[in-house]
Parts: C-alpha cells; sequence; structure tokens
C-alpha cells in the first residue's frame, strides 16, 4: 500500500520493519477477537447476557467521564484501556487500517520508542480532552481513534506530498489520488464541522479526532522543524477509511 523511490517508505519496504505500528494491530486485534463485543466467544453467552457483558466489557476498560472527574483512581487508567479496545468490528477495521497505512512510515521517521510513546501520550490526551468536555456524561468512550488522528497529524507536517489514494461517495467512490495536504486537511475539516453539529448520535467522538489530529502535528512541528520534511520525489501510500 505504499511505493516510492529512495524515501523513508522505500527503505521501510526494502527491509525495515515498523514493529510497534504492526504490534498495536495486532494487540487491538486480539483484546477485540476475545471480548464479548467480537461476539466470537461463547462463554459470554447470547441476548441480554452478551450485551450485559459487553456493557460491563466497556465500562471496565473505557472512559466514562463523570468517573474520571469525580477522583475514582481507577477511572485514570481508563484513557489508557480504552486505546486497546473497539465497540464493533467495523471501528476496529477502519482504525487498524488507517493505522497500517500512515503508522510504519511516522514510525520509521521517529524511531520506535519514540513513536510508541507519542501513540500512547496523544491517545490518552485526545481522550481526557473529549472526557473534560463531557464532564458529566456517563456514556462510556473507547476506541484507538484520538491516537491514529495524532498519527495523522504527525504525517501531514512530516511528508505533505505522500499521495494518498482516497475514494469519495459523492465522486461514486472512484480511487482518486491527491497529496496528504489535501486529503488530510479535508478529513480534518469533516470531523469539524460534525463535532460542531453534536455529532454524537453516530458513537464517534470527534473532538477526540481533532485534538488527537492537532496534538501530534504540533509534536511533529515542535520536536523536527523544517528539517523533518521530506525531499524530493514524495512517497505514495493509500486509504479509504477513517479513524
Amino acid at each position: 500500500m505504499i511505493n516510492t523511490w529512495g524515501s523513508t517508505a522505500g527503505r521501510m519496504l526494502r527491509g525495515q520493519s515498523a514493529p510497534v505500528t504492526y504490534g498495536l494491530i495486532v494487540v487491538c486485534c486480539l483484546v477485540f477477537v476475545v471480548s464479548p463485543v467480537s461476539g466470537l466467544n461463547p462463554g459470554y453467552g447470547d441476548g441480554a447476557r452478551l450485551i450485559a457483558a459487553q456493557q460491563t466489557y466497556f465500562e471496565r476498560w473505557g472512559v466514562v467521564p463523570v468517573e474520571l472527574f469525580s477522583g475514582v483512581p481507577r477511572a485514570a487508567l481508563g484513557p489508557l484501556t480504552a486505546l486497546f479496545v473497539h465497540g464493533s468490528w467495523l471501528h476496529l477495521l477502519g482504525n487498524m487500517l488507517f493505522l497500517y497505512v500512515f503508522g510504519a512510515m511516522v514510525e520509521d521517521r521517529m524511531g520506535h520508542l519514540q513513536y510508541a510513546l507519542f501513540y500512547v501520550v496523544c491517545g490518552y490526551f485526545a481522550l481526557l480532552a473529549y472526557a473534560a468536555a463531557h464532564a458529566g456524561s456517563d456514556k462510556t468512550l473507547v476506541g484507538a481513534s484520538g491516537a491514529i488522528s495524532a498519527v495523522l497529524g504527525a504525517f501531514l507536517y512530516l511528508f505533505p506530498k505522500a499521495r494518498v489514494t482516497s475514494l469519495f461517495p459523492f465522486l461514486f467512490f472512484l480511487p482518486l489520488r491527491f497529496p496528504a495536504w489535501v486529503v488530510l486537511p479535508f478529513w480534518v475539516a469533516l470531523q469539524w464541522l460534525a463535532a460542531g453539529q453534536g455529532g454524537q448520535g453516530t458513537g464517534v467522538a470527534y473532538l477526540a479526532h481533532l485534538v488527537g489530529f492537532s496534538l501530534g502535528f504540533l509534536y511533529a512541528w515542535g520536536v523536527y522543524g523544517w528539517r523533518a520534511k521530506v525531499k524530493g520525489t514524495a512517497p505514495a501510500t493509500e486509504g479509504d477509511s477513517q479513524p
């Protein structure tokens, strides 16, 4: 899904790996498969029993804003554990696709350890910001979307000319290729519009996306500066979903 000539992605395809990115994907998938949400574990039963198990699972491992700011010590771990919990197959696959497409190049540029810390810290604060904005809510929040949005923000700064293949419904899902500086700001605009319309009816925490993206972009800008931008021919990446 990534093509390049003599660039960061090219070196990665010729032998360098992205163990943190791929490790995160494996962990998130394994956590989901063994959870009651996947529907693959018969031990959780079915019907009302399964729904109750899913609710308990989300409350235990997700972020519950009203608990997070009520002084419950265990709740402080919520924004961390929630990064590895997903609410549906579509939620999981969409997030993992974006992480797979964009994460490897960012990891290669940052280095494994720095990238791992970047991912966790940005994801934690993205969920924390959402919880702070909805401090009185008792609805659980789960997913790696905030952390992956941070990866997108860093990617935009580090690889602005990378060409991304995207599918747009209003263009009959034709695969079109645009540079990251066009596609990712367009994605941010969609998140902003949805957040402004109070798009919580779909169960999507758009504010966490915006905060994560901003943190990722600002981190890349602050740490690497203009020296980090790729010179010459831009690599090509693909992506057709959104976290």
